[in-house]
């Protein structure tokens, strides 16, 4: 097995939401097992994370019989995946016992957290993450089943992480030798890892979580700590698109994206991937794909490290929705060198991720996009800040809830000139407000905010006016410079 490829494969979890899905998925693994070396990296069944994360919130408030009751029907949903894929008597009551145990611990961390009354962050990492190891266990077992040496593993054993929870960030260096030591000697012993995504632990051994959507993080991080040739996301869809198909109906999917370009689509709400997927394998240049395990016969996304030239630069164009505009704005403002600095002092003291900025020419506002969840600490930090302060500079902090962002992505755009007068002048054809604007340093995307209602109305018209639904869109207008 040493002289073939490795590749890292992650299967999302409607690709084991059922025990067809399951079957199917080990299908894909086996098939490709024969050819390459695969570290295997898997989410919980579609639905499972929210369940667990909904009963440890009711844990916290004290309701032992609806905590008591979504753990029993978690147990009786895996049961009854395992029964339906495990022939083996033996091996199915051993799978059952194990995943038993699983949600009883799952119960017992639910019944602390009740007794407490309340839920800790480690105590919600520990909880939220049992879905991804019934879904290792379940897909191990039926590799074996299917003639694959397989095994489970839990995360908690290879990806080391800093301390914090709900949001930890892979510690490489240690990560790199724990998955030298855990997973290349089963390889080497022709053993197939299944490895749980989503979860890691503190060099301590604490239980940590990668954030949602994190299992794709996971695999990239292995992906890199293991040298690998590649890393194949199986997911439900059939890679990235031009813009959200149910806003867009004719986007098509993209051959082939860059690390830049994927990485701020992701940024701006392009649910394909999770917005740190792409961290750990950029430096080392691993190629990844967005494959559909679905319709395995598809080739999907690859993304690389650079991309051919487009001839318009663009390549999508993506939308985020619940989102705020915050307006830090006065006549004082006018003249004073330090109001940006404690405007993002403070955001930064709360822990704020900021979408967007942008900045009067007046200077007397400055408007950032936040998340929606983000909107209220914020405010009170910003007010707080300046309310303490001296002097009279900042007059209000103003929400505006009505908007959305919508961005225009292309790693080549900086290479052609006009792109931005050509946003500009397609919104305006269709009377479409634009409140805010920015465009990145490197270029990549030129981003603005318009009022939540006018949101698919822009994103559709950009994408026809870029020609997007078109695999190469004709430019004739616009000079490409070399």
């Amino acid at each position: 097995m040493s002289n073939k490829p490795l590749r890292v494969m992650k299967f999302g979890g409607t690709s084991v939401a059922n025990a067809e899905c399951v079957a199917r998925t080990a299908a894909t693994i086996s098939n490709a097992w024969r050819e390459t070396r695969i570290v295997a990296v898997v989410s919980a069944q579609s639905g499972v994370t929210n369940s667990l994360v909904q009963a440890a919130r009711l844990s916290e408030d004290g309701d032992q019989k609806s905590f008591t009751s979504i753990t029993s029907l978690l147990a009786q949903q895996h049961e009854l995946a395992i029964n339906g894929l495990i022939r083996d008597h033996n091996k199915r009551s051993c799978l059952v016992e194990e995943a038993t145990q699983l949600m009883n611990n799952a119960l017992a961390l639910c019944r602390g957290t009740a007794l407490l009354g309340e839920l800790t962050p480690r105590a919600l990492d520990s909880i939220s993450g049992i879905g991804e190891q019934l879904s290792a266990r379940l897909l191990a077992a039926t590799l074996c089943q299917m003639g694959v040496r397989s095994r489970g593993i839990d995360a908690t054993a290879v990806i080391v992480t800093n301390d914090a929870h709900g949001q930890a960030e892979p510690l490489m260096e240690e990560t790199c030798q724990r998955a030298a030591l855990c997973l290349l000697p089963l390889l080497e012993e022709g053993i197939l890892p299944v490895v749980t995504g989503f979860i890691g632990a503190t060099a301590q051994g604490r239980a940590t979580t990668l954030g949602r959507g994190g299992s794709d993080y996971s695999a990239t991080i292995l992906g890199a700590a293991l040298n690998a040739k590649e890393v194949i996301i199986w997911t439900d869809v059939n890679g990235v698109m031009t813009a959200d198909p149910r806003l867009v109906p004719d986007a098509r999917t993209l051959s082939e994206i860059s690390y830049a370009e994927a990485a701020e689509l992701a940024y701006f709400g392009a649910k394909v991937l999770h917005p740190k997927t792409l961290r750990p394998v950029t430096e080392a240049g691993i190629k990844v794909q967005i494959r559909n395990s679905f319709e395995p016969e598809r080739p999907g996304t690859r993304i690389v490290r650079h991309t051919n030239r487009t001839a318009n630069g663009v390549k999508a164009i993506t939308a985020i929705r619940d989102v705020d505009l915050i307006t830090v704005g006065g006549r004082g403002m006018v003249g004073v060198p330090d109001v940006v600095a404690r405007t993002f002092a403070a955001t930064a003291k709360a822990e704020t991720n900021i979408l967007l900025i942008s900045q009067s020419s007046s200077q007397n506002d400055i408007c950032f996009v936040v998340n929606a969840a983000d909107t209220e600490h914020t405010v009170e930090a910003l007010r707080h800040k300046f309310a303490t302060h001296s002097r009279n500079d900042v007059e209000h902090v103003n929400i505006d809830s009505d908007v959305a962002i919508v961005a225009v992505i292309g790693e080549r755009m900086r290479g052609v000139p006009g792109i931005a007068g050509r946003v500009f002048s397609a919104l305006g054809r269709e009377r479409i407000n634009v409140i805010a604007i920015a465009q990145g340093a490197s270029e990549y995307n030129v981003s603005l905010v318009v009022q939540a209602t006018a949101m698919k109305k822009a994103v559709v018209t950009l994408h026809r006016e870029f020609r997007l639904e078109q695999t190469n869109p004709a430019s004739s207008d616009l000079e490409v410079r070399p």
